[in-house]
């Protein structure tokens, strides 16, 4: 209904305003502002369906969880948030909603109550603290304005210092959400949450937050912070896919693959695609559900092993499952003529329009390489490997019939929904006027990047000498070029160590010595004195009838 409603939205060219007075004291008016547009509709729509799915799935992934209902709780309350986000126009409401984002994403996290998901939790959580400061500090700018409905006067205050300092901060807050370089660490970390959140988190809710930000107040971002974000994001396309093709956690090779698409989001909208960047945005969220909820599928069999080393031809045994996950790689890769081809190409060809720097060139279409290199080599160990597990196993699609179930209803969607969309979605149709050779580019680059993910295949005897370049690679490479030391944990354990000081030397000690433990010594002190006396009283009055009586001799002489 929410698409329908869209699709209708956009062909009237309809935008509802509505306004609800929460509270009145005095002058001061406490507003819910709700803005509804064929973007924020089509987008609920996509989040409400992409979310029905999982949900079906997490009944048959999570059977066997004791506290069922706290989860479906937990993962309904994200996706609430999502929807209070998506709806608000007022910067305040949208950090209630980007807040619990990051609370409820903190407690899917470290649902798996043991270290591995803290620590992943706790960077998870630091890391988009920073973005949550910066919303604030943009809210605090805004009361310059006199509104924060950034919408309406953003074009226009948009050459005043106090707007491009309140840019700063949008952007910021988005790289921070949607996990660009140098906040890229946090992502793979939070693949210790349970497969349905991740498939939820990395799809329609927590990571394209900060894309959707920045679609709804990019016509007011400064120039200059348009082109740094076109670096940062082309960066962290370039390393994402990289760092992919020397991974063999299979749900963090798709996380990272994750990342680099959201890169190829914020590329393409910094070159000025709004409506196409929103365009991959819907479409991605389809193919990285089904592609995630395969890999759960994957994972749930085979007993919670994610190591894609072990996994082997699954195709003989899970066919269903896997011809799912082929086709979500494929419309991932871009092939002809899936979902993720009518966003992918269309993207790449308005680039080749758009940008003249070559080196940007270069880096972008690498980068759209290598995710058909890291895709190739992820299939090539799932479906064709060597099994390397167990010799006594029982992997079929008959174990996990409900999973396979909501899978299949968003293959249907992985198929058609980019041809339909492309068809309704832009009121006036790209024309794209290319040389042959750049035509041909997109496929050519799909290729090389095929042939280089099956070369990647038989290069794992490099991988046994400690000292040869390729081993020393894949540990750079795997450690996502050490940025989690650099960007958290390098940074990270001074803060926390400097907190543990200030609490033992001055919460626990000097603190305590004049505060808490020393006022109390002091009245107890005081009242044993005044207890004295009133015991004493008789003695008392003749002692200050002597004290007196010297004091007027004093006084008369």
């Amino acid at each position: 209904m929410m698409i329908i409603m869209g699709f209708y939205f956009l062909f009237l060219e309809i935008d509802i305003y509505l306004e609800f007075n929460l509270m009145s004291v005095n002058s001061l008016s406490v507003v819910y502002v709700m803005y509804l547009d064929w973007i924020g509709l089509m987008f609920m729509g996509f989040v409400l369906f992409i979310s029905s799915m999982i949900f079906k799935y997490s009944s048959s992934y999570m059977s066997s969880e004791l506290y069922m209902k706290r989860f479906i709780m937990l993962m309904g309350l994200f996706v609430l948030s999502m929807m209070l986000l998506i709806l608000s126009l007022n910067l305040i409401m949208i950090l209630l909603g980007w807040d619990a984002l990051g609370l409820v994403s903190y407690i899917l996290v470290i649902y798996y109550q043991n270290i591995k998901s803290y620590n992943a939790g706790k960077l998870t959580v630091l890391s988009n603290r920073i973005g949550d400061a910066a919303l604030l500090m943009g809210i605090a700018l805004s009361m310059n304005f006199n509104s924060w409905n950034f919408l309406f006067y953003g074009d226009f205050y948009k050459d005043h210092l106090i707007m491009k300092g309140l840019s700063l901060f949008i952007v910021l807050a988005a790289i921070t959400k949607s996990a660009q370089i140098p906040f890229s660490s946090w992502l793979p970390a939070a693949m210790a949450a349970p497969t349905p959140v991740s498939s939820l988190v990395h799809s329609s809710t927590l990571v394209t937050a900060g894309v959707y930000l920045l679609i709804r107040s990019f016509s007011w971002v400064s120039g200059f912070m348009v082109n740094f974000l076109l670096c940062l994001a082309l960066v962290t396309m370039f390393m994402a896919g990289a760092c992919a093709n020397f991974e063999f956690d299979l749900k963090k090779i798709i996380a990272l693959s994750t990342l680099s698409q959201l890169g190829m989001m914020i590329t393409i909208l910094c070159v000025g695609g709004k409506e196409l960047a929103f365009f991959h945005l819907l479409i991605h969220a389809l193919f990285k559900a089904l592609l995630f909820m395969c890999a759960g599928a994957i994972i749930h069999n085979l007993g919670g092993h994610q190591d894609i080393r072990f996994m082997g031809p699954l195709m003989s045994y899970m066919p269903l499952t896997c011809t799912c996950m082929n086709i979500s790689n494929f419309a991932l890769c871009g092939l002809p003529f899936l979902s993720g081809f009518y966003s992918k190409d269309l993207v790449v060809e308005v680039f080749s329009m758009t940008v003249s720097n070559f080196f940007i060139y270069f880096m972008f279409y690498f980068s759209v390489g290598l995710t058909v290199s890291y895709t190739m080599r992820m299939s090539f160990y799932i479906f064709y490997g060597d099994f390397n597990l167990i010799s006594l196993n029982y992997l079929s699609d008959n174990n996990n019939l409900i999973m396979l179930k909501s899978m299949m209803g968003l293959v249907v969607a992985v198929i058609f929904m980019g041809s339909c969309l492309s068809w309704v979605m832009f009121s006036t149709p790209y024309f794209i006027l290319l040389p042959l050779v750049l035509k041909l580019c997109t496929l050519l680059v799909i290729f090389v990047g095929g042939w280089l993910g099956y070369e990647m295949n038989y290069m794992f005897y490099f991988y046994q000498s400690k000292f040869s370049i390729l081993y020393q690679m894949s540990l750079f490479m795997g450690a996502m070029w050490m940025m989690p030391v650099m960007s958290t944990y390098g940074l990270n354990y001074y803060f926390l160590y400097l907190g543990k000081l200030y609490y033992k030397k001055v919460d626990q000690g000097w603190l305590e010595f004049y505060g808490g433990h020393g006022v109390l010594n002091l009245s107890k002190k005081v009242s044993q004195i005044m207890q004295s006396l009133s015991q004493n009283h008789l003695k008392f009055i003749f002692f200050i009838g002597l004290v007196n009586f010297i004091f007027l001799l004093f006084m008369l002489m």
